[in-house]
């Protein structure tokens, strides 16, 4: 029983391939289960137990199979459905009973992983940045092992770029995320962006390989985990083309350039939530951290229209939309508040208090327990400390979660208890 996922010529298993990553030839991490990985061996055992699957499937996901593609739910909102029994919910009803203020069996729990994800499935993260094979695989046994309720699909800032302009001001790595080299921008030349066009996603591709890691994710955990896609925000996107330190100096020397910019990357961020919302994510994620750069009137002037034209195309793709701005945003969060965000992901400098009286009692907030203080330095009692203030800040339109991405570094007793304060609470 189970289904074995086949990678190049050899027909070697992808689990096979995450236990050679581990150095291990462990028959949990070989054996044909629905993603090669240990995790299947006690899926029983978990909270929200995936479903078997009883017949092998081509897993050459890049090939568009529309019989894989699942319809769409409607809007979380758009819907007045209770769960029958809030005892048993899965990741998706649950963080939708919370935006809607319903009862929920327990708080969602959403963190933001990624390389502690790939260092917990000992892969490589430069591997895991350019297979998507092994971004979903190490994103499913994460998510059983630490009974999280998410699938997260990002991974690093340059797969818009590359596809866009190519590798040449991409760095890459062995372990850890690859880097935009700003003294090779992909726009060192201004006049370089009459060139660029929206990539065409059905080809192979960095762009590409996400949309291959959801439709593994779809395939093994579509309504049971809650599956987010993720876009590049506007100015994320502008500042990883034209780099960070010239981008800024944009906004005053020539804010005309900045204006085309931010829509050409508005425009990128529309279609790939389009492509990646066809394949079955509940969830878009816009990462737009650059924003913290900037003050409120660039922010209205130059960014927010480009935002909101985002977040209300995802939104009409039938997905929750979460925004994620990480890094110090106390200054834009009135403004943040007029956008269709249904999550709003906080970083831990943000006032929390704050926040929650300047966006309502009826927005759902993410974090934003400290990365550092207390998930990398912390103990499992202050992380419980913590995570226990955001939530009676916050109330009961709450996900649990840290202020940004989880260190690799952080012991992995400190996120256990992240995760416990969830499950031990409700809304």
């Amino acid at each position: 029983m189970g289904v074995s996922h086949e990678c190049g010529k050899g027909g070697v298993s992808s689990g096979k391939r995450v236990a050679e990553f581990a150095g291990t030839e462990d028959p949990g991490l070989t054996k044909n289960t629905p993603a090669g990985l240990s995790w299947a061996r006690e899926r029983t055992h978990c909270t929200c137990a995936f479903a078997y699957i009883e017949q092998a499937v081509d897993c050459h996901f890049h090939e568009a199979h529309p019989q894989y593609i699942t319809k769409q739910e409607p809007i979380w909102h758009a819907t007045n459905r209770h769960p029958k029994d809030i005892t048993t919910m899965t990741g998706p009803e649950r963080i939708k009973a919370v935006l809607r203020g319903e009862p929920a069996d327990h708080l969602p729990i959403q963190p933001l992983v990624m390389v502690f994800a790939a260092k917990h499935a000992a892969v490589p993260f430069g591997a895991y940045c350019r297979d998507g094979r092994l971004m979903a695989e190490v994103q499913l046994k994460f998510a059983h092992d630490f009974n999280v309720d998410v699938l997260t699909t990002c991974s690093d800032p340059a797969r818009e770029v590359v596809d866009i302009a190519g590798e040449g001001s991409v760095v890459w790595f062995d372990d850890q995320p690859p880097a935009i080299a700003e003294d090779n921008a992909a726009l060192a030349d201004k006049g370089r962006l009459e060139t660029f066009r929206i990539p065409d996603l059905a080809k192979p591709g960095r762009m590409n390989d996400r949309i291959r890691a959801i439709d593994i994710m779809v395939k093994e955990a579509i309504g049971q985990k809650s599956i987010c896609g993720w876009v590049e925000g506007p100015l994320a996107l502008a500042a990883e083309l034209r780099g960070i330190n010239n981008i800024m100096t944009d906004f005053t020397d020539d804010p005309e350039f900045v204006l085309r910019l931010l829509e050409f990357t508005a425009d990128v961020a529309i279609a790939y939530g389009k492509e990646q919302a066809r394949h079955g994510v509940d969830t878009i994620a816009m990462s737009d951290a650059a924003a913290s750069l900037i003050g409120p009137r660039f922010y209205r002037q130059f960014l927010l229209p480009q935002q909101r034209r985002v977040l209300t195309a995802l939104r009409g793709y039938g997905v929750i939309t979460r925004l994620h701005m990480c890094g110090q945003t106390d200054a834009l969060i009135a403004d943040m508040k007029t956008l269709p965000v249904d999550i709003f992901e906080l970083d831990f400098p943000v006032n929390l208090a704050r926040a929650r009286e300047t966006l309502g009692r009826d927005k759902a907030i993410l974090g934003n327990v400290s990365t550092i203080s207390e998930l990398m330095n912390g103990t499992p009692e202050s992380v419980t400390a913590s995570a226990e203030r955001c939530h009676k800040t916050c109330g009961r339109y709450h996900v649990v979660g840290a202020g940004c991405e989880v260190s690799p570094k952080t012991p992995p007793e400190n996120l256990r208890a992240l995760v416990k304060y969830g499950i031990d609470h409700t809304p």
